[in-house]
């Protein structure tokens, strides 16, 4: 629920159009909070994230930057618009040589990606495992990762894209390493990804 002072008037986005948004509306509408995504038309705002998502996503970038492939690239804090009216921001995510890379560029093609990646929240938790892996499924992206803390640790459900049934089989859950030959040769040491710095 969005709570506004008395004397402040809502911005005009507040109240979506009977259609819904499309993916474009969120290069053009003024004020938009960082990071919103748009899922099933709807405006998804983001939450303060928690140390443990913070640090995963953080230092698996920094391995994944590690691994990749000549000419592919990781990315965060951007979105990727999936269809006419998804554009959600996965957590992480890998592009191709393929994507369009530029300074003026505000989001990515589902056919970029080569990886998504999703870190379980607790005020995200239904669409994180249920609505994103679908999304991208159907968007065609061919690799997805869900990650869990389990017990203060992250834990990664691997998921490949099925050609002929167009949905997510899993490969593999991972607790303490993430060794995989798919999208591309993977060795990670999970146990380090959110071990805080010792005093």
């Amino acid at each position: 629920m969005l709570i506004m002072p008395p004397s402040t008037s809502l911005p005009e986005w507040v109240v979506p159009p009977p259609e819904g948004f499309v993916a474009e509306d969120l290069d053009h509408i003024p004020d938009l909070p960082a990071h919103t995504e748009l899922i099933d038309g709807n405006l998804v705002f983001a939450s303060p994230q928690r140390r443990f998502h913070q640090l995963v996503i953080h230092r698996l970038h920094v391995e994944l930057e590690g691994l990749v492939p000549t000419e592919h690239e990781v990315v965060q804090r951007m979105s990727v618009k999936l269809a006419p009216r998804q554009r959600p921001e996965p957590d992480l995510f890998v592009l191709g040589p393929d994507a369009l890379i530029g300074p003026d560029v505000t989001c990515f093609q589902a056919e970029d990606v080569v990886l998504a990646v999703e870190v379980v929240s607790p005020d995200s938790e239904e669409r994180d495992r249920k609505r994103k892996p679908v999304l991208y499924a159907e968007a065609g992206i061919p690799h997805f990762w869900l990650i869990e803390e389990i017990n203060g640790k992250p834990v990664v459900h691997v998921y490949s894209l099925d050609p002929v049934t167009e949905v997510y089989v899993t490969t593999g859950v991972h607790y303490d390493r993430l060794k995989i030959p798919v999208p591309f040769d993977i060795d990670i040491d999970l146990t380090k990804l959110c071990k805080s710095r010792t005093r």
